[in-house]
């Protein structure tokens, strides 16, 4: 059987609670066991990572101690997949460049805060968004610093007041991409459970997330 470790915590204001219990939900519906931990010591254990198909970091800001960061990047490199959402991935550990390298991109702002805005499919023949349609979410529309070398699966165009030097710039939301041996996959949506009523939405998250395990 698979095995996925979700790493709980960090600020509340992205209900990682609420979010860790969905993802592992859908994880165990396709037959992953999930253990969910809310102490980033969790990375210690050497054993445990080894035996780990998926790392899901699910703890917006924070702080990694130079083992814990160490060992999840070592994780990664060997094998063990890398997945997760919006702030409890993108923004993360602000100031473990490492773990930002693995991950392929970090938060920089939500210019107007929540907004609506509208997602484009844009590789299409992807089976992680394949059969999938553009859509519209009403979120914090994350500005991200990116690594040019990420698979992106879809993006948003920024129009924003507060902002407007930006405006134009088409930013990606979801991608995947290598570290080593491991796969990573990343979607900058997920500020709270209700976006994931949205169909196209769980469904990426989902097929995102299986698409990374080992």
């Amino acid at each position: 059987m698979k095995k996925a470790l979700i790493v709980s915590g960090g600020w509340d204001g992205h209900a990682p609670e609420k979010t860790s219990a969905l993802m592992a939900g859908w994880l165990r519906e396709a037959g992953v066991e999930v253990e969910i931990s809310t102490t980033l010591d969790a990375l210690l254990d050497a054993d445990r990572l080894a035996a780990c198909d998926l790392l899901v970091p699910n703890w917006t800001m924070g702080t990694l101690s130079g083992e814990q960061e160490k060992a999840l990047v070592k994780a990664v490199a060997e094998g063990t997949g890398l997945g997760g959402i919006h702030g409890g991935m993108g923004d993360a550990f602000r100031n473990s460049t490492g773990y930002q390298f693995v991950v392929g991109g970090q938060f920089v702002a939500h210019p107007d805060n929540h907004k609506d805005y509208t997602v484009t499919i844009s590789r299409k023949d992807d089976p992680i968004v394949a059969g999938l349609v553009d859509f519209t979410v009403h979120s914090e529309q994350y500005y991200l610093h990116v690594d040019p070398s990420n698979e992106v699966l879809a993006t948003t165009t920024f129009q924003t007041t507060s902002a407007p030097w930006v405006n134009g710039t088409v930013m990606p939301v979801v991608w995947k991409r290598r570290y080593g041996q491991g796969r990573v996959f990343y979607s900058a949506i997920g500020h709270g459970t209700q976006e994931f009523e949205i169909p196209e939405v769980r469904e990426i998250t989902k097929r995102g997330l299986l698409w990374a395990l080992r």
